[in-house]
């Protein structure tokens, strides 16, 4: 994008916001009221990595307006700007890139997130003895997410399975778990709810073990589930026309569900 769009990208955002002729959604919008929109743009851009990049443009667009958007309620308020933003921005990769713009070494991948983190340590004014090694895994991610970097933080303290096949015993073992807990005379709930978490937990790292994000892994089980129940719908409504679907009953929903993952 040429520096003209995205200052004219800029100009439609004011236009937008505008107290007098603005879009009344537009003008609406506050930090926290965009909260939701930012997350969902995050999620179409990581889904159109997978598509064309025609798509990935698109999303990553979308994804920028909210930049913008939020750029744009901080100049009103005084408190930042898309210019301090950016400027903000540099500073820090220059920063946290002394290999390349200062006199550091770091010939790997690895390297250089130690030297990333160091410099994150000393922006924050910590030193390793006062700070946790997971302070730096943020805890407002999904938990999907937030178990798999808690996994990826800690492998290399050695405190991690050496195989995924060691991953996968413990899935079962917190599955057994769990299942004991269900089959007590007087269950718990927060007992059951503590053993559905680790069981939980446990299976992202089995996914880090297989080097899937466990995050995008479910996404696009959730997408394929949503493919195949639209479909499942659909055929229903043909094969029953007088039932709605919740008075068909579940073996002739299983059935044209498996029908139709024979057809996939």
């Amino acid at each position: 994008m040429k520096k003209q769009s995205l200052e004219k990208l800029r100009t439609i955002i004011e236009q937008l916001r505008d107290p007098e002729t603005g879009c009344p959604w537009d003008r609406a919008q506050t930090h926290a009221s965009l909260t939701e929109y930012v997350i969902e743009e995050a999620y179409e851009v990581v889904e159109a990595i997978r598509q064309a990049p025609d798509t990935l443009e698109e999303e990553l667009g979308d994804l920028l307006l909210q930049v913008f958007l939020h750029a744009q309620i901080g100049s009103e308020n005084g408190d930042f700007s898309i210019e301090s933003i950016a400027k903000k921005l540099c500073e820090k990769l220059i920063r946290r890139h002394p290999h390349v713009f200062g006199d550091a070494v770091a010939n790997s991948p690895e390297e250089v997130k130690k030297t990333w983190d160091a410099v994150k340590r000393d922006e924050r004014g910590e030193t390793k003895n006062d700070s946790s090694l997971l302070d730096s895994v943020p805890t407002f991610l999904p938990a999907l997410t937030e178990s798999s970097k808690i996994g990826k933080k800690v492998a290399p303290k050695n405190f991690d399975w050496d195989t995924a096949e060691e991953v996968l015993n413990k899935v079962q073992e917190e599955l057994d778990e769990l299942r004991d807990e269900l089959e007590q005379k007087e269950m718990t709930p927060s007992r059951i709810e503590e053993e559905l978490g680790d069981l939980l937990f446990t299976v992202a790292q089995l996914a880090r073990k297989l080097n899937y994000d466990p995050e995008i892994t479910l996404k696009a089980a959730n997408g394929k589930f949503r493919r195949r129940f639209k479909r499942v719908e659909s055929a229903a409504q043909e094969r029953f026309p007088d039932s709605p679907l919740e008075n068909i009953a579940r073996e002739h929903l299983e059935k044209l569900w498996d029908e139709l993952k024979k057809t996939e």
